[in-house]
């Protein structure tokens, strides 16, 4: 499974941030951070790759100050690799 994550370092900020991409039509949803990430309140939004360019433009127009970056996860033979995006 590969995903995009949205890490946030605020719980509130990041379902939020869920409500706001829905709202906007971009399909998000509530996740756990893997703990690899080793970033985050334990909470981030999870989008399909497709969607990313417009989700960017969202948070940035929405401000989030607890907004730590986007991240890519890809679960390989049972290990879960987490980069930057």
């Amino acid at each position: 499974m590969d995903s995009i994550l949205a890490v946030f370092r605020s719980r509130t900020q990041a379902l939020d941030c869920v409500s706001r991409l829905k709202y906007y039509g971009v399909g998000a949803a509530a996740v756990s951070t893997p703990r690899e990430a080793n970033v985050g309140c334990g909470i981030s939004v999870r989008l399909a790759e497709g969607d990313l360019p417009r989700a960017k433009r969202i948070l940035s127009a929405a401000g989030y100050s607890a907004f730590a970056g986007f991240l890519r996860v890809q679960v390989r033979g049972g290990r879960t690799f987490v980069r930057p995006v």
